[in-house]
């Protein structure tokens, strides 16, 4: 094993957060360093914290020199705990309290218009994703972090699900690929994680064995409750696999379109038009809709493209694309706007839904407005419309008595 170890962040930009270098000694017991913007106010408690969970995991000679930059308590055990887990063995956890705010369950059907995507190593970033309204808050640890601080991220994470207010956004972890992804599980689904992105899928046996390691360590730990799935589509053998990927396990709520990879793999340029990706994007929304599942759209990267980004989300709710990522709190808005339902929209499907309703009173076995007829599929859509409005707040739950009236 090493004898130092340095993990964290540091620097004139950074915020937030900390670094924190360990060296392991034999004599002369705990020697701090501490160095924090914030040591006026909170130096002691810092102090106290460090001292703390150095003892924690059974170290008593090291000299340890911390740089901190306005972390947060979680935030410092999570970077200590990292640094001590390059030292020694050892099976510990530093945990901090779970917040009873984030003690909640999501449905398989929540909206998933909007999910803001967090680098699973920046906790400024972090810090105030909620107060922005994403449906879903995704801490990831695949593309966005460095290989060599995967592991530091993942404690990190960890410690971010139990200790910060997501403010009911639907709690998300993109995990990484593959054998990796599966190793990060442990650490992640003890704490009440709502949903997994499950990366670069491409072959239905991949969920399979992410069933099979969450129902052991649920087992394990007792948990109960939902962990719903969001594989990634996001190469040529995963579209022609989209289907058996979506029937995989009855955890699966959704499947997002990964277009950056997607384009990477058949060879070509992504586009603002999206010609390229039609296909790929078309056949993940129709084995959703097939398998009663949501479709969720690729990110758009240019976070300061707002009109590129309003006709991109037209274009994917007309493919019947139910939401998409973000990169950007500033997209959140425009996104969600996007895939609700229309002034338009709402008034036809009430004039529809109300026909149907008079129809049926009267025995009728026919539905006309106007002099159109109306056939079950366009009724069943002008209720999803109408469920949606009101569950948006965009409709009051009583709104045909009130037509009545």
């Amino acid at each position: 094993m090493k004898t130092t170890a340095v993990v964290g962040n540091t620097g004139p930009k950074v915020r937030s957060d900390c670094q924190v270098e360990i060296t392991l000694s034999k004599t002369g017991g705990i020697v701090l360093n501490l160095k924090s913007k914030v040591q006026a106010l909170y130096g002691k408690s810092i102090e106290k914290l460090v001292r703390e969970s150095v003892a924690y995991f059974g170290i008593e000679h090291a000299l340890v020199s911390v740089n901190d930059r306005g972390a947060l308590p979680y935030i410092i055990m999570a970077r200590i705990e990292a640094a001590v887990k390059q030292l020694i063995e050892t099976d510990k956890q530093l945990l901090p309290e779970f917040l009873k705010e984030n003690r909640y369950q999501t449905a398989k059907d929540c909206f998933r218009f909007s999910r803001l995507y967090l680098p699973g190593n920046s906790p400024a970033m972090m810090l105030n994703a909620g107060i922005h309204e994403p449906d879903g808050i995704i801490l990831d640890l695949e593309d966005s972090v460095a290989p060599q601080k995967k592991f530091e991220s993942m404690l990190l994470v960890r410690n971010t699900l139990r200790a910060l207010n997501f403010y009911g956004a639907e709690r998300m972890v993109r995990l990484n690929q593959g054998q990796k992804g599966l190793d990060e599980l442990k650490y992640i689904i003890p704490h009440n994680v709502n949903l997994l992105l499950l990366p670069k899928v491409e072959q239905a046996d991949y969920i399979r064995k992410v069933d099979a390691e969450i129902a052991r360590i649920k087992a394990e730990h007792n948990i109960e409750g939902n962990i719903w799935y969001m594989p990634i589509i996001e190469s040529a053998l995963g579209v022609e696999n989209a289907f058996e990927i979506a029937t995989s396990s009855e955890n699966m709520a959704s499947l997002a379109v990964g277009l950056e990879d997607f384009t990477a793999d058949l060879g070509v340029q992504r586009t603002h038009e999206a010609t390229e990706s039609v296909y790929a994007r078309t056949r993940v929304v129709n084995a959703c809709k097939a398998a009663g599942l949501q479709p969720i759209d690729s990110v758009f990267s240019d976070v300061s493209d707002m009109d590129a980004l309003t006709e991109t989300v037209r274009i994917s709710k007309g493919l019947g694309f139910e939401g998409m990522g973000c990169i950007h709190p500033r997209q959140i808005r425009f996104i969600k706007a996007g895939y609700g339902p229309e002034a338009t929209e709402i008034e036809k499907a009430k004039k529809i839904y109300l026909a149907f309703e008079d129809a049926k009173a009267k025995g009728l076995g026919v539905v006309s407005l106007g002099s159109k007829m109306i056939d079950p599929p366009v009724v069943k859509r002008a209720e999803r419309t109408i469920k949606l409005a009101t569950a948006l707040g965009m409709l009051a739950e009583n709104w045909s008595y009130e037509m009545e009236s």
